[in-house]
């Protein structure tokens, strides 16, 4: 028997996850958590095969609730909306053996478990087409300055936090929107946080 943890916020979807998967003879549901916290807690308390889990949750997320059961013997599968690169690489870092998108059909799901159980990864297609083909472009200097632009820093703070020149800062900005394909401040912050590029 596979006992499953389910971690999701969204308690309608949980419960619907919950009855699928009891369905399947060979799968037992053991416990069910609406954010990263109780998820770890249910891990170590029940030890089951696998959990679950999606991203995006109240207090700690799925990402970080995975890298703290990392060798626990508990296989991670993440579902989630977010076909988002940066969050399909940090899974990867945190040993998720799965991450499949919430709109695959639900049968792929007891499938996937299977697959997992039995040593293999399961990503969904899309992800892995899109994490190989398109890294972060923008270098570590042009990524700093980026982050100081997300904090609501100027031209003017970001040059003398960073030892720069107003001109230099101006010229990294306008190689981050056009490496970015944007034409704004804003949008490159969006883009970037898009991509889950942001740490």
């Amino acid at each position: 028997m596979i006992r499953i943890v389910i971690a999701e916020d969204q308690r309608m979807l949980l419960g619907a996850l919950a009855s699928v998967l009891d369905l399947e003879e060979d799968m037992q549901v053991v416990g069910k958590a609406t954010n990263g916290e109780d998820a770890v807690r249910l891990v170590h308390l029940h030890k089951p095969d696998v959990c679950i889990m999606d991203i995006e949750m109240p207090g700690k997320n799925g990402l970080e609730a995975a890298e703290e059961i990392k060798g626990t013997g508990c296989k991670v599968l993440i579902l989630t909306t977010f076909a988002r690169t940066g969050y399909f690489e940090r899974a990867i870092k945190s040993g998720a053996s799965g991450y499949l998108l919430k709109d695959s059909p639900s049968e792929e799901l007891a499938d996937s478990i299977r697959s997992i159980m039995a040593g293999r990864r399961i990503y969904a297609a899309e992800l892995v087409d899109d994490a190989y083909g398109r890294e972060n472009p923008l270098t570590e200097r042009e990524k700093e300055v980026l982050l100081l632009i997300a904090d609501g820093k100027n031209t003017k703070d970001i040059a003398s936090e960073l030892h720069l020149t107003n001109g230099t800062v101006r010229n990294y900005v306008s190689i981050i929107l056009d490496k970015l394909g944007v034409s704004n401040r804003v949008e490159a912050i969006t883009r970037f946080k898009e991509k889950g590029w942001f740490r």
